[in-house]
């Protein structure tokens, strides 16, 4: 009978196989930038003089847009938009906090830019209603992701226990954590795990501070 994989065997696994993944994810992308005629420049979406002609030709109008629209979606949406109140504030408490903090920590910080996306208003084929509902929403899970990775990293540094039971949505730093009710590791460990970023770029001098040698 053979012995079953450890959890870091099979952490090392799925690591790898993340790898895989995100190189077809990169294959992919390629082909769906030349099958519908974009490339980045410069940061920013390009689209080709045909494909833009092309998405221009989809685009429904504001007022047919508006008028076909269910009565119950235009009496929600002040609701909706009135959401990017706590949201802003959200974004710049947590960017404030994060610039302070981690520098006295010397924690890496997190790169606000890798988690917000705005590029779908872009696309010719969207009208002026839906191009703001994209940014929107690109602004809002972008923001939520940013954010759960910087209280992902606080929670690393001054309380990376497991649970005792598992929980939905997990972030991906629990694999780092220590066991919990295992108090010698936590006396022992704790301050390994602080330190322990093997996902950050350790070449960004904007990622962490680091002491003068």
């Amino acid at each position: 009978m053979t012995d079953r994989p450890t959890i870091d065997v099979l952490l090392e696994r799925l690591r790898r196989v993340q790898q895989d993944l995100e190189r077809e994810f990169d294959r992919l992308l390629e082909e769906k930038r030349a099958q519908f005629q974009y490339s980045i420049r410069r940061g920013k979406v390009v689209f080709e003089k045909q494909a833009r002609r092309l998405q221009r030709r989809q685009r429904t109008g504001l007022w047919r847009y508006v008028r076909e629209a269910p009565l119950t979606y235009l009496i929600s949406a002040p609701l909706i938009y009135g959401m990017i109140i706590p949201l802003v504030i959200l974004d710049l408490s947590i960017t404030l906090y994060q610039q302070v903090c981690f520098r006295i920590y010397r924690m890496p910080r997190v790169r606000r830019g890798d988690y917000l996306a705005m590029d779908r208003h872009r696309l010719g084929y969207l009208n002026a209603i839906e191009k703001l509902n994209c940014v929107y929403c690109s602004y809002a899970n972008g923001l939520m992701a940013y954010a759960r990775e910087v209280t992902a990293r606080t929670e690393q540094f001054w309380c990376p226990i497991k649970h005792a039971r598992r929980t939905r949505g997990a972030h991906h730093r629990t694999r780092y954590f220590l066991d919990y009710g295992d108090a010698e590791a936590w006396r022992q460990k704790l301050q390994v795990v602080r330190v322990h970023w093997p996902d950050v770029e350790a070449d960004s001098p904007q990622a962490v501070d680091r002491d003068p040698e």
